[in-house]
């Protein structure tokens, strides 16, 4: 697989299948992935890769949190979200949840749905990101570059990933599951597994703008 097929490919998996995924292949992909750029060389990434019966004492912890969450770390959205994000983030939701055949009405099939995200979407490895706190903007966006390679890693293998900014909600009960330094602060999940092929989930392509609308090209010929 070229890397223009894995970027093609790749989707946010939300149905995963029971199959595991070897240790060796989960390392090797996490290993790989270090090689992702970083200013400085900084490499701010610490990853936590959680799977068998620590994953399932994870989720049993969370399963008695649903509704109580610890509070947000940092805002996934900005407040009062404006045009064209606020389109574009509405449209992703419309295009999920009529993929499902969920009405807009059904609020209850909506927080079903998005409570999925508790149980990884059934993958049988979950992923975990985290840095230092007196880090900044750009390391996040080092961070962002190391999880993008992992997705493009997995991609090429054959398995599937959802980048999961939802547990940043519970951040202090991942933190003290996984022993997280204090000065450490999550920044994202990640569901990591063999992708339901059946499910009508996995089916959903979110749109992209055309080129025109977020680039511009200077001094090039042709």
């Amino acid at each position: 697989m070229t890397v223009t097929e894995a970027v093609q490919r790749r989707i946010s998996v939300r149905a995963f299948t029971a199959e595991p995924v070897s240790g060796a292949v989960v390392r090797e992909i996490l290993q790989a992935a270090a090689k992702a750029p970083s200013g400085g060389n900084l490499q701010p990434w610490r990853v936590h890769a959680l799977t068998g019966e620590p994953l399932a004492q994870f989720k049993a912890i969370i399963a008695g949190k649903l509704g109580a969450p610890d509070g947000a770390e940092y805002n996934v959205y900005p407040p009062n979200l404006w045009e064209p994000f606020r389109t574009r983030r509405f449209q992703c939701g419309e295009d999920l949840y009529g993929t499902l055949g969920i009405a807009r009405e059904d609020k209850i099939g909506r927080m079903r749905q998005f409570g999925g995200n508790a149980d990884f979407f059934g993958a049988p490895v979950g992923l975990f990101f985290s840095l230092d706190r007196k880090l900044g903007p750009p390391q996040w966006a080092d961070l962002g570059m190391y999880m993008q390679t992992v997705m493009l890693l997995a991609q090429e293998r054959g398995l599937g990933t959802c980048a999961q900014e939802f547990w940043s909600i519970y951040a202090a009960t991942v933190a003290q599951f996984l022993d997280l330094p204090e000065d450490h602060m999550l920044f994202s999940g990640m569901a990591l597994g063999w992708p339901d092929e059946s499910h009508p989930v996995n089916t959903l392509r979110t749109r992209r703008d055309p080129f025109e609308t977020w680039a511009q090209m200077r001094g090039f010929e042709g």
